[in-house]
C-alpha cells in the first residue's frame, strides 16, 4: 500500500478562538500551527486565512504573506490555498487566493451546492465549477476536488471531466458529516463511485474525525485534520494544535502499517511536479 499523505486544514473560515483558543488568525499564529502540523507529519497545509480579528478573507496579499512565511520555516511543504473561502463570498473573491507568486501546486475545487448549518447555503453551481476547473487547468494547478456526498462525484464528471476541464489522475477530498452521513458505509460508497486511478483523501467533522481517518488508512485512501473540521484530540478535550491532531493520525497510521509520505512523496504520488520556487 502506497504512503499515507496527510493533510492539515489549520484554521478554516468559520472556526472562531471562542471554540478553541488555539485557532490561529495572525500570520505568526498560522505559522505556528502549519509548522506544528508539519512537523508532526503533515504534508499539505490546506490553508484559510484571516485577518488579525480573525475575519475571514481570500485576498491574494494576505495568503502571499501567509505562503511565503510557512515557506520560510516548512521549505518543501505542499500549501494548498482554499478556493471555498466563506459562506457568502463572490466566484471572483474565492479566486483571488490563487494570485499568488509562485502559481499555486495544489489548490481546492468545490463540487456542488450544500447545505452547511442553520441558513447558511454554500453554492458552487454547475458553472462555477466548470469555471474554476477551466481556470485551474489553464494556470497548471492540481485540484483536490471537494465532494459532500456521493452526488457531487457525479456533478464532477458530468460538468468538467466530460467537457476535458480536469486532468486525470484527478484527487478527490470525500468531506463527510456536513451534508453525508460520516460512516464507513458512506465512505466506501463515494471511494467505489470513483473513476480507476484516481486518489482520494477522507475527512470527517467534528467526533467521527478519527474515526473516518482509520477508515480511510485501511482502505488505502488518505486522511485530513485539523482545526477546521474538529478542535478536540478526544472527546471532551480540545486538543492544544494542530500537531497535536496529525499526531494521532501518524499514531494510528503505524499501529495500521501505512507509512507516512513526506511532502516530494506527495507530490509524486498526486502527480503533481515538483514545487516551482
Amino acid at each position: 500500500m502506497e504512503k499515507l499523505i496527510i493533510a492539515a486544514c489549520i484554521c478554516g473560515a468559520e472556526v472562531t478562538k471562542e471554540h478553541n483558543p488555539a485557532v490561529p488568525y495572525t500570520v505568526e499564529e498560522i505559522v505556528r500551527e502549519a509548522k506544528s502540523a508539519y512537523d508532526a507529519g503533515a504534508a499539505v497545509i490546506h490553508l484559510h486565512v484571516r485577518e488579525d480579528d480573525g475575519t475571514p478573507t481570500q485576498s491574494h496579499e494576505r495568503f502571499q504573506e501567509c505562503m511565503d512565511a510557512i515557506y520560510e520555516v516548512c521549505p518543501d511543504v505542499i500549501i494548498q490555498p482554499s478556493t471555498g473561502g466563506a459562506v457568502g463570498m463572490t466566484d471572483l473573491e474565492r479566486l483571488d487566493s490563487t494570485n499568488v507568486t509562485p502559481t499555486p501546486e495544489f489548490v481546492t475545487l468545490d463540487c456542488g451546492t450544500c447545505n452547511f448549518g442553520g441558513d447558511e447555503i454554500f453554492v458552487n453551481t454547475d458553472n462555477t465549477i466548470k469555471n474554476f476547473a477551466k481556470i485551474m487547468q489553464e494556470k497548471g494547478m492540481k485540484p483536490e476536488l471537494e465532494c459532500f456526498d456521493k452526488g457531487m462525484v457525479d456533478i464532477v464528471l458530468k460538468t468538467a471531466g466530460r467537457k476535458g476541464y480536469l486532468d486525470m489522475p484527478m484527487h478527490f477530498d470525500f468531506v463527510l458529516g456536513v451534508q453525508m452521513a460520516a460512516t464507513v458505509r458512506d465512505l466506501s460508497f463515494c471511494v467505489d463511485s470513483l473513476p480507476p486511478g484516481c486518489t482520494w483523501t477522507g475527512c470527517a467533522i467534528g467526533k467521527d474525525e478519527f474515526k473516518i481517518a482509520a477508515a480511510s488508512i485501511i482502505m488505502g485512501g488518505h486522511v485530513r485534520v485539523g482545526f477546521e473540521d474538529n478542535l478536540y484530540i478526544e472527546k471532551g478535550v480540545l486538543a492544544k494544535s494542530n500537531g497535536e491532531l496529525v499526531e494521532k493520525v501518524v499514531r494510528i497510521a503505524k499501529e495500521l502499517g501505512r507509512e507516512i509520505a513526506t511532502p516530494d512523496e506527495a507530490r509524486e504520488i498526486l502527480s503533481i511536479p515538483p514545487r516551482k520556487k
